[in-house]
């Protein structure tokens, strides 16, 4: 593989707007987009995807350096952002929008994820069953502008 080409990774634990934000910040990581995907909806919009019926999750969506990261340090960053045993919520918000999952690309990528799952529940750091999905990625839907790097623009959210 060259320098120059970048790898996918999208992942969905809880509002998209904090998870972009720490993703955004780890070294190897070349941009990062949010936006919803796993649903049956297509061209969702924040709104509609807010009701809970479209099947979306809010997800962030990262492009990344192999040579600078591996999938390994992205998972990590993953599970330490939220609690991957809170079905369908995050904190505050609830609904099937907010669920953990991993949204993997090539199989090398699921092999990965599903291993560093098992890993994560055998460690016994949860005391509940971890519920992350891990499922094929499909199509992804930027989320409207507004919701990209959320954060930067000075939300009063921070």
């Amino acid at each position: 593989m060259s320098q120059s080409q970048t790898q996918k990774a999208t992942f969905g634990a809880g509002c998209f707007w904090h998870v972009e934000e720490e993703f955004s910040k780890v070294h190897g990581v070349m941009s990062t987009c949010v936006g919803y995907s796993g649903g049956h909806l297509k061209d969702p919009t924040y709104k509609a995807v807010c009701t809970d019926t479209t099947g979306h999750a809010e997800v962030v969506q990262i492009e990344y350096d192999p040579n600078k990261l591996n999938y390994e340090n992205l998972l990590e960053v993953f599970w330490n952002l939220h609690d991957p045993t809170q079905l369908n919520r995050q904190g505050p918000d609830t609904g099937t929008q907010y669920r953990s999952v991993i949204f993997y690309h090539t199989d090398e990528q699921e092999n990965i994820a599903k291993i560093s799952k098992e890993k994560l529940e055998k460690s016994g750091k949860y005391k509940s069953k971890i519920v992350t999905q891990i499922e094929l990625a499909g199509e992804f839907y930027k989320a409207e502008d507004y919701h990209q790097k959320y954060f930067e623009k000075g939300s009063c959210f921070r």
